[in-house]
């Protein structure tokens, strides 16, 4: 009858020992009640299948979802290539580090668009570990790269009347073209927030529009001056009524989308032959800031204006853009008196 002692057996004789388990676990073994307990070994692409989902549940911007699809899909592109695990629970730190210097010595991406890619495996890793995916973070308190802040390329007032003058506003798409661009300049809007504008969001009488695809979800109203009210009021009239509620249509009455409404900038900056900057919606931010600034805006109308969640940018184009350094230094400039 075999029994449920343990033994040793040595020579003929067979000596049983009886043991009794400790109740309080060791190191090793409170590490495996630590990890969390899954069906399946979770593969890469599963794992990103799960937190797109989940963005798709909070609301996340399409935008965004499809940046962190990209940048992730990016990361995992370099792990296969080299061979390292796609089993997402044993992607380590080093993994993380080397695709940082694959990214710095080969592909020679600068510190501000390798943040931006961190940024997106970052959220990624932070979910999984918070949802109990996995068990130990590979991002957990990752350094992103030190950037060297720039300065920030804008459009010379000669450059924004050539880009102006660019659209054929004898047709329907230039009178389209050239509201968006002037819409840009006049609010510093972001590219996403004008593609989700809805012809109701134009308040004319109230000299405001809404904008409701933000960045940060917070909706607000950025105001418009009287040349902006009339050429937005002439636009309307001609694109007319239209089953499309969007404000910027094709001829075919179907929304623009983002990526064309993108293009249209590029394109007249090229007719235009703009050289020096780069012909983009976001260049019109950035020169709306400058010029706001230049004309006396304080920072706190700026952020409202720019729907920026925290000053640190307000307070760069501030910086940047002030004039009020300069006129001062007329007066204690050291060389007035030599």
């Amino acid at each position: 009858m075999p029994s449920r002692f343990p033994y040793n057996y040595v020579g003929e004789a067979a000596f049983f020992v009886s043991k009794r388990r400790s109740n309080n676990l060791n190191g090793r073994e409170l590490d495996i009640v630590a990890q969390p307990v899954t069906r399946a070994v979770l593969t890469f692409d599963d794992a990103l299948d799960i937190f797109i989902d989940d963005g798709k549940r909070k609301g996340l911007r399409e935008f965004t979802l499809v940046y962190y699809r990209r940048e992730c899909a990016y990361f995992r592109s370099y792990l296969a290539r080299g061979e390292k695990s796609l089993i997402i629970h044993e992607i380590v730190r080093q993994d993380i580090d080397g695709y940082v210097e694959y990214m710095q010595s080969v592909t020679g991406l600068k510190n501000g668009t390798i943040n931006a890619k961190l940024r997106a495996i970052r959220a990624l890793f932070h979910f999984l570990y918070d949802n109990r995916y996995i068990g130990r973070n590979p991002m957990k308190k990752y350094s992103l790269l030190r950037e060297r802040k720039g300065n920030i390329e804008t459009f010379t007032v000669k450059q924004l009347q050539a880009l102006l003058n660019a659209p054929d506003r004898r047709t329907f798409t230039g009178q389209r073209d050239y509201t968006f661009i002037l819409l840009l300049l006049e609010t510093g809007i972001r590219l996403n927030e004008a593609a989700g504008l809805l012809v109701e969001d134009v308040k004319l009488s109230e000299g405001l529009v809404f904008i409701r695809q933000t960045k940060n979800h917070f909706h607000r109203y950025v105001p418009i001056q009287a040349k902006m009210r009339e050429q937005l009021k002439r636009y309307i009239q001609i694109r007319g009524t239209s089953e499309c509620s969007h404000l910027f249509v094709t001829i075919d009455d179907t929304p623009m989308s983002r990526g064309a409404l993108q293009k249209i900038i590029g394109q007249y900056g090229k007719k235009a032959d703009i050289k020096g900057v780069r012909c983009s919606p976001h260049t019109l931010r950035h020169t709306f800031a400058k010029m706001a600034v230049m004309n006396g805006a304080g920072v706190f109308e700026l952020q409202k204006i720019l729907g920026h969640s925290t000053m640190e940018m307000v307070r760069t184009y501030v910086n940047l853009y002030s004039s009020d350094v300069y006129e001062k230094h007329k007066g204690f400039s050291p060389l007035n008196n030599l």
